[in-house]
């Protein structure tokens, strides 16, 4: 069954270009906006989950960021992002992993995840991934998520819809909430996907 999950988003990757996938953002302005309102510095680990192509790392590159990992399972997918940035890859960890086995070996402040969480449907696969970022963030967590009124599936895979109340009680041992929001993200299709995005912070007792 991993291995099917894999194959699958290499595929993808393999087969469709960025304006071929409903999750392509030209700017990932939200997500920067939730990052560069912590108040931590521009050295700070931050890792990006499932960040495939996305442009996320470009832009925190743009911005003086330097600690910065991108995961994601699909080895084809961060071959794209490589290529794009060209020299400035050797600036970034690359990690080729499916969250939900992913072995962290260090600490990160910032642990930003769109569009990955939503993908995992079982109880076991949630509560791995509970359990992998409640070790591994340090400070703060954001999850991009499609909300109650987003889609039913994506890229052919059954997902999860979030309201607030539910993600906050999915994270509430280990982070306390700090905001959400929802947003209309257009894809390249010029259709609408409803996304809830949230921020969290690692409680002390926690730390």
């Amino acid at each position: 069954m991993e291995e099917d999950k894999k194959e699958h988003w290499e595929r993808i990757y393999h087969t469709k270009n960025a304006g071929q996938v409903s999750w392509t953002q030209a700017v990932p302005q939200t997500s920067l906006n939730f990052i560069s309102g912590f108040d931590l510095a521009k050295t700070d680990k931050i890792i990006d989950i499932g960040g495939g192509d996305s442009k996320l790392v470009d832009f925190l590159l743009q911005e003086g960021y330097t600690n910065i990992t991108v995961l994601d399972i699909s080895e084809t997918a961060l071959a794209k992002a490589k290529a794009r940035l060209g020299n400035k890859s050797s600036l970034v960890t690359w990690i080729v992993c499916d969250i939900t086995n992913f072995e962290p070996k260090e600490t990160y402040a910032i642990w930003h995840d769109r569009a990955a969480f939503h993908f995992l449907t079982t109880q076991g696969q949630i509560t791995r991934y509970l359990n992998i970022a409640a070790k591994a963030v340090s400070h703060y967590l954001i999850i991009g998520t499609f909300s109650e009124n987003g889609p039913e599936k994506c890229s052919g895979l059954t997902v999860k819809q979030y309201t607030e109340q539910q993600l906050q009680a999915i994270f509430n041992e280990h982070f306390e909430k700090v905001t959400c929001i929802t947003e209309d993200h257009t894809t390249p299709f010029a259709t609408k996907q409803n996304f809830l995005f949230c921020s969290f912070k690692k409680r002390k007792d926690n730390l």
